[in-house]
């Protein structure tokens, strides 16, 4: 129907029944008329209607978009972004009364009245506030619900690297979920998944609120260590997710607090998908329950030659490189104990023998017990 004449005869077809307002009779034929503006293209098709009833379509919402503007302006006034998509939910009889108006006067090919307010309320909005429209990978996302009157935002998540250093026993890596939500985000815990802030996780995840805002963190490790154990030299590397943040950069590359020094932290593009290899630098303190010399700890060298092998519970079996090992005994029961080691040893196992073949209890053939170890250094691959 690109010919002028039939276009002209179909809006008279559709004025005898049904009244249409400007942007709802412009969308109907604006891609056939290779038009921008819909509402420009209804005025002018309007003008000898004596158009003053209700548009049978969307019962004139057109005229009322300016109100849901202020609600976008108004949720969005605390966001810091550059780009922005929108979404419209319509009550199901706006969609089946224009559905029935390009069915009966066979316009193919047109918008439907769901992309022509969306369109609408993206040039309002990108008018009033000079964000850019972007509809794969945007920084906030509002939902314009037409049904109940209301818009919810949703912000693009970003994801941060860094490394943290541990320098005080007694931390746990990682926070314990609220006990109300399990983690998943309620009003007891500010919609942020934990209640507490003393782990590591807890601590990073404060600042993270504080300066940038968002609701929940979520973390992925490249290792971990136990409460009582250490992390020195350059520290352990780890990703953060923010969920929802308010903000979209942190102008900080490091944190130190009594227990926590965190260094390059930086905006990354996202978490890694696979795990990531790694070599971790532990030294561990040993007891053994009977004594040891010298000349038997020289049997732990074979473990620079030979994987050790690690059964999980899953019945997955593993084997994990040992890259070099040194030992010092400080008394009869006691010796230290330094490696080098693939990311993903289990330590305490390691050293009981239990499910670790061979584990440095039946290396030495006696009981050992692991009292601490520490981690000197990470090391990514």
């Amino acid at each position: 129907m690109s010919d002028p004449q039939k276009i002209i005869h179909a809006v008279n077809q559709i004025f005898k029944k049904h009244p249409l307002c400007n942007n709802c009779l412009g969308r109907l034929f604006s891609k056939k008329l290779r038009r921008s503006s819909n509402k420009l293209l209804g005025k002018e098709m309007n003008k000898n209607q004596n158009f003053a009833k209700k548009c049978f379509i969307c019962k004139n919402l057109f005229e009322n978009l300016d109100y849901f503007l202020k609600l976008m302006l108004n949720s969005s006034s605390n966001y810091s972004y550059d780009t922005f998509s929108i979404g419209v939910i319509l009550k199901p009889s706006f969609i089946d009364r224009d559905d029935f108006i390009r069915s009966q006067y066979k316009l193919r090919g047109t918008d439907g009245i769901k992309t022509g307010i969306t369109r609408e309320m993206t040039k309002l909005f990108s008018k009033k506030t000079k964000k850019i429209l972007d509809t794969q990978k945007p920084d906030v996302t509002f939902t314009v619900n037409l049904k109940d009157d209301s818009v919810q935002l949703r912000s693009k998540s970003i994801t941060f690297a860094g490394r943290y250093v541990k320098t005080i026993r007694g931390i746990d890596q990682k926070q314990k979920p609220c006990v109300n939500c399990s983690g998943k985000g309620c009003r007891m815990c500010d919609f942020h998944g934990i209640s507490e802030f003393e782990s590591i996780e807890g601590q990073i995840s404060k600042l993270l609120f504080e300066k940038i805002g968002g609701t929940t963190a979520k973390f992925t490790w490249i290792g971990g260590e136990d409460k009582s154990s250490l992390v020195l030299g350059t520290g352990r590397p780890f990703f953060v997710k923010l969920q929802n943040p308010l903000k979209r950069n942190l102008k900080l590359t490091s944190f130190k607090s009594n227990s926590l020094k965190i260094s390059n932290f930086k905006l990354v593009s996202e978490s890694p998908k696979q795990p990531l290899k790694f070599h971790s630098l532990i030294q561990l303190k040993i007891s053994t329950s009977s004594d040891i010399n010298s000349k038997n700890l020289t049997k732990l060298k074979i473990l620079e030659k030979h994987p050790v092998v690690v059964y999980r519970k899953s019945g997955e079996r593993s084997e994990k490189k040992i890259f070099f090992i040194k030992y010092k005994k400080n008394s009869k029961n006691i010796f230290t104990l330094s490696l080098k080691t693939e990311g993903g040893l289990p330590i305490m196992k390691f050293i009981d023998g239990n499910d670790v073949i061979p584990g440095i209890s039946q290396i030495l053939d006696t009981t050992c017990k692991c009292h601490e170890f520490d981690f000197k250094d990470i090391e990514i691959q």
